[in-house]
């Protein structure tokens, strides 16, 4: 292309390149103007809320009349120094409680005072006190403490039922998540009669809530929509540890069951028959078997099992094993493993008269035991 002809296109390029920089230049200049500081400025006129809903009244009220009522728990264990060979008392772990009683007595999980050598309860209104084991009932995952509380004793927790809870009940959680103190969490009773294995063995019975509990919230207490105690939250299902949705709760029918006992000879006697059984065997029996129920392994001399005429089972010299009695109820409830047993033997007291249904031979009957003192 002659060079003539280059020349108006070089023109036009320099137009389009002064063009776009005053572009440029205009708004760079607009930016600078929006951002200028405005003196004149003044707050926002704030919208009226109105009143509360009628719920959130409900749910305030609730966490203020029984927040005092809930401590946070914080424990120690002691340590020995490898080199200096002294002993001296390391943190260990925090956890929820609550008060029981107007004695000063505080209730809280067993796994959370489990291994520690002290405890320190403090109250609401930041006093701290050192607490002392009065009784434990790992079984069921419930550890009673008390503090010398004087003057101004916060007021115990009222207590409910947990017979009568429907799936889809609202459900309120107040503990100590991850050292925050005196948290409210809410939700529903998303499932019933859970079972879950602990330290202590399978606890039966427990109330599966969908509100969030979080490390820090085991031994605090599960209050119904009235304010009153129907559970101890005890556990989360979440392998990461944190709130999945799906939390667990013992009943308080249970805590009002075993805490008594705790309180008066600080340890939890359980009803029982007399036997021998074992979960692991008896799975096996089962499956062989083909059927449901707990294998009788042994009958204790002089047990009640023994005085009601119960069979246990009969081991060849080759080993073999051939099945007695099989509980298959307790009073009409059905029972298949040893666990189910031990839960329903334990809504009972030492003492009171259970029908035993049991399954020998392929034939069933019906026998009344009263319950000793288990093991």
């Amino acid at each position: 292309m002659p060079s003539g002809s280059r020349l108006p296109l070089r023109l036009v390029g320099i137009a389009l390149v002064l063009v776009l920089a005053w572009l440029l230049w205009r708004g760079f200049s607009d930016i600078r103007g929006w951002l200028a500081p405005r003196p004149d400025a003044e707050p926002r006129t704030v919208a009226a809320r109105g009143d509360l809903a009628d719920d959130e009244k409900a749910t305030i009220e609730l966490f203020e009349k029984s927040r005092n009522s809930v401590v946070f728990i914080t424990t120690k264990s002691l340590v020995r120094d490898f080199w200096t060979r002294d002993v001296f008392a390391v943190p260990r772990g925090t956890g929820s409680g609550f008060v029981w009683d107007d004695a000063g007595h505080v209730i809280t999980n067993y796994h959370v005072i489990e291994g520690a050598s002290e405890a320190t309860v403090k109250l609401s209104d930041g006093r701290d006190y050192k607490a002392a084991l009065v009784g434990a009932s790992p079984a069921h995952d419930i550890a009673v403490l008390r503090i010398g509380v004087g003057l101004k004793r916060p007021s115990p927790v009222p207590l409910g039922t947990s017979r009568d809870l429907k799936v889809g009940q609202k459900v309120f959680a107040i503990g100590n998540p991850f050292g925050l103190d005196w948290t409210l969490t809410t939700g529903i009773v998303s499932a019933l009669d859970r079972s879950l294995s602990g330290a202590g063995g399978t606890i039966e019975h427990l109330i599966q809530t969908d509100a969030a509990i979080n490390p820090g919230n085991s031994g605090g207490p599960l209050l119904d929509s009235a304010g009153r105690l129907i559970g101890i939250n005890t556990a989360i299902y979440s392998p990461s540890g944190a709130s999945a949705g799906i939390g667990f709760a013992v009943p308080v029918d249970t805590v009002n069951r075993v805490v008594p006992q705790l309180i008066r000879s600080g340890k939890y006697i359980r009803p029982g028959l007399g036997i021998e059984a074992d979960e692991g065997l008896n799975e096996r029996m089962k499956a062989v078997l083909e059927i449901k129920g707990v294998l009788i392994l042994r009958i204790l001399p002089g047990s009640a099992a023994e005085r009601a005429g119960l069979e246990g089972a009969q081991v060849s010299r080759g080993g073999e094993v051939r099945p007695g009695d099989i509980i298959t109820a307790v009073n009409g409830r059905p029972v298949d493993t040893v666990g189910k047993l031990n839960a329903l033997l334990d809504e009972h007291a030492v003492g009171a008269t259970v029908k035993v249904t049991v399954l020998n031979k392929g034939r069933t009957r019906d026998v009344e035991v009263t319950l000793q003192p288990g093991s």
